[in-house]
């Protein structure tokens, strides 16, 4: 193993206890410098708000740097809320919270031996003629590296943090306390909904196991797709903390914003086609529509597929009530689409009347690119920006307390997530012909 040491190596702290302790000294860290705030205001006469006394350029690096140190669950959080519910947070705070969606530290060499140790035995770095100790990617449940082992496999090695998975619902919970001790939330924000995705999601992505044979069988299902690249499992370095897997060169899937017309119509169409098979064909999807779980080859023109730990088998029902809606969104059949939300779960009568005719409204709006014969310009923002507006105040109807089955939000989270990527990609692409082959 190199022993290369980056300024930006950080100790993951492990255990419930110090992981608590971290939290209570970031809240009290927070509370003191939010006191002094408040006095130099009073002092000169002000009453400042407890946004004003917290949000200060200390504390916004102190929080995301702390945040982005404990990583596990802390850091998760922080990314949800600055990616799902940054168009309601105050633009301060959403701020703040942006730079949790870049990489986090990862583990200095001392720590990350010591999980290898004990994954592997004490004469692992036998079995591997280079390990790199500074990772190639690293997030909030884990870090990857790269390594080639004695009989020559180039592999991608997935390590998860040390005491990561024990610590979620504490971590969320005392993160919870702290986001409404400060005052930083905005008045009528729930946080509970965004609290229970965040849990979900990372006691998922934190089994390997689970993320293992997602991994083989998205492999075995695109093995005859010239389109795209699996990478293998390798079942004899992996366990329930480590994920090992070949390594495919590759480069970041937003890369493909410099790339010509044809080649960002091509890729954005081939993920779009995908999840389709993956709903339809798979009855499989893998949820999460990170723009870092999907890379690509410029020399090959492959798009090459990672991480697989929020994969979710569909329902049959969930299959076929998904189906129902297509024919009537070709159509433009507000009656049948409404019908179709219904089976989805996504339109209550229960809901007030002004509220169905406005998530209508919403719909016929988000259908229109499926509409268009000659193809939809994701290049142009203005749906998008629409959307986003009539979305936030819907949101803010505090009245409104139908909550969609999770497993249709899942689905509602992957579709929105590569209409953000088309968009990011400015594709150009007919929809109308991807979605009538699947009737």
């Amino acid at each position: 193993m190199k022993d290369d040491i980056d300024p930006r190596s950080r100790a993951v702290p492990t255990g419930r206890a110090s992981r608590a302790v971290r939290m209570g000294g970031l809240a009290g860290g927070l509370l003191t410098s939010a006191a002094a705030e408040g006095a130099k205001h009073l002092l000169r006469g002000q009453r400042p708000s407890p946004r004003d006394m917290f949000l200060t350029p200390s504390n916004a690096h102190r929080l995301t740097q702390q945040l982005s140190q404990m990583r596990g669950a802390a850091m998760k959080m922080g990314q949800l809320l600055s990616l799902e519910a940054g168009d309601l947070l105050t633009p301060e705070l959403a701020a703040v919270l942006r730079p949790l969606q870049a990489q986090a530290h990862f583990m200095p060499p001392a720590q990350l031996k010591h999980v290898l140790t004990k994954a592997w035995g004490a004469d692992f770095t036998k079995r591997f003629k280079k390990f790199d100790v500074r990772p190639i990617a690293a997030a909030s449940i884990g870090q990857v590296h790269r390594a080639q082992t004695r009989d020559g496999r180039d592999l991608a090695i997935k390590v998860q943090y040390p005491g990561i998975r024990d610590s979620i619902d504490s971590d969320l919970r005392n993160l919870a306390s702290l986001m409404r001790l400060s005052g930083m939330m905005p008045k009528g924000l729930d946080l509970k909904p965004l609290l229970e995705d965040a849990r979900a999601q990372l006691h998922e992505e934190a089994d390997y196991d689970q993320e293992a044979r997602s991994l083989v069988r998205f492999g075995d299902l695109l093995s005859d797709d010239p389109d795209f690249i699996v990478p293998a499992y390798h079942d004899d370095l992996s366990t329930r903390d480590i994920l090992a897997m070949e390594y495919i060169p590759s480069d970041p899937i937003d890369t493909l914003e410099d790339a010509d017309q044809i080649t960002r119509n091509q890729m954005a169409e081939r993920l779009i086609t995908l999840m389709m098979r993956e709903v339809f064909e798979f009855h499989l999807v893998q949820s999460d529509p990170n723009f870092a779980n999907f890379r690509w080859q410029p020399d090959t023109g492959k798009l090459v597929l990672l991480d697989f730990g929020a994969t979710r088998v569909l329902s049959p029902n969930l299959v076929a009530q998904s189906r129902a809606i297509l024919r009537p969104s070709l159509d433009n059949d507000l009656t049948g689409i409404a019908d179709a939300l219904r089976g989805l779960g996504l339109l209550s009568d229960a809901l007030p009347e002004k509220t169905r005719l406005e998530i209508l409204a919403m719909v016929e709006m988000a259908n229109a690119p499926m509409l268009h014969p000659d193809g939809f310009d994701f290049g142009d923002t203005t749906l998008v920006s629409d959307l986003r507006d009539r979305g936030m105040a819907l949101g803010r109807d505090r009245s409104i307390q139908h909550i969609p089955p999770t497993e249709v939000l899942y689905l509602q989270r992957k579709a929105a997530g590569l209409f953000l990527l088309a968009t990011r990609l400015r594709a150009h692409i007919t929809l109308r012909d991807l979605f009538q082959r699947q009737i």
